[in-house]
């Protein structure tokens, strides 16, 4: 029964992300088929429904690649320098997670097990496959720490995901006026407030607990759940890094930074393709995409985040076309995809060495 449940997360995966890329792609495509459709002299609202998807498929598909091969090759270069920094960022916000626990790992070490992650997070099926990589390799560093090298790896995800909440929050306040007015994305700002006020309980109660206080026997039927003493000493290894005030103030500094260079590498880009798209805004707009895009939803929020980029570049406030919005996504997405290939080159270069392979079995069974 779990394989079939397995079988099933994937499938259903694969096909929710699939169809919002279809959804996205074709609706994008109807535009470019419209105008190709007066080129050609001929009324779209006569052609029947095949004729007009012929043309839509047709005309889209070159309509786009033309907008993407628009970016200028210095901007896509820094797009990727810039991708390749946050990486690096995050590398050295694991290492102080780490610290906490008192586990020391190289930054040569940390590094190439991050680039691993990369390559299995863009490409297993699942939003947490490069996460597990981490995860199982993280402990394979200790012999008396194996649950705390796990929770390391928790940790940092939360820290990196709260942090990027709160970064979208703040840079609401100058954009109050387009929030208001700009009625999708206000329904998404809502949602980040409310994902942020999630985020935070389980970051206090992970950190610093109060909920054993107020239930006397809360530990008590912890203790009965399965894998009971695993989640205590996981729950007591979380409760170290809130004893460290200066570790989360640290750690908050650098997952800022991370933000805000995730937010340069799509101005970056935009500016390559020529869009004229005000920084401020952008600056609340690709916080909200990527923290909606982080939701288990699809394989690495392909579809999603497509969808978001057109949703809130395309609305008549921003008034971007939907296929330069697209193009942008798909672009912001390949830099990615870049640092993943390079990721995927450590990983066949290591995987003997490593024993990495033993680990990815290990993984998937």
């Amino acid at each position: 029964m779990s394989a079939l449940r397995k079988v099933w997360k994937v499938t259903w995966q694969i096909g929710l992300c699939l169809a919002l890329l279809v959804w996205i792609f074709h609706s994008i495509f109807i535009i470019e088929g419209r105008s190709a459709a007066k080129k050609q002299d001929a009324v779209w609202e006569q052609l029947s429904r095949v004729e007009q998807w012929k043309i839509a498929w047709t005309a889209g598909p070159h309509e786009l690649w033309q907008t993407i091969s628009l970016v200028h090759p210095g901007a896509m270069a820094l797009s990727l320098v810039l991708v390749g920094v946050t990486i690096l960022l995050g590398v050295i916000r694991w290492r102080m997670v780490l610290e906490v626990q008192g586990l020391h790992l190289p930054m040569r070490r940390a590094t190439g097990i991050t680039f691993v992650a990369q390559f299995f997070n863009s490409f297993l099926l699942g939003s947490t496959g490069g996460d597990l990589i981490k995860a199982y390799y993280a402990a394979r560093e200790t012999h008396h720490k194996k649950t705390e090298a796990v929770v390391t790896v928790f940790v940092d995800r939360l820290l990196g995901l709260w942090s990027m909440l709160l970064f979208a929050t703040l840079m609401m306040l100058p954009n109050l006026r387009l929030l208001f007015t700009h009625e999708k994305l206000g329904a998404c700002a809502v949602l980040i407030l409310s994902m942020l006020v999630g985020c935070t309980a389980v970051l206090g109660v992970a950190f610093w607990g109060g909920l054993s206080k107020r239930f006397s026997k809360g530990r008590h039927w912890l203790r009965k759940l399965p894998k009971g003493e695993l989640l205590e000493r996981s729950l007591d290894s979380c409760r170290q890094f809130g004893r460290h005030r200066a570790f989360v103030l640290k750690s908050i500094a650098i997952s800022m930074a991370v933000n805000a260079v995730c937010v340069l590498q799509v101005i970056t880009l935009a500016n390559g393709l020529g869009l004229t798209i005000s920084p401020v805004a952008l600056f609340v707009i690709v916080p909200i995409i990527i923290c909606i895009s982080a939701l288990p939803i699809t394989p690495s929020g392909i579809g999603v985040r497509e969808n978001l980029f057109v949703l809130m570049l395309a609305a008549p406030e921003i008034d971007i076309p939907a296929t330069s919005a697209l193009s942008l996504s798909l672009l912001t997405y390949a830099g990615s995809l870049f640092w993943s290939v390079i990721g995927g080159a450590v990983y066949i270069g290591l995987k003997e060495k490593e024993h990495l392979e033993e680990v990815t079995h290990a993984v998937a069974e």
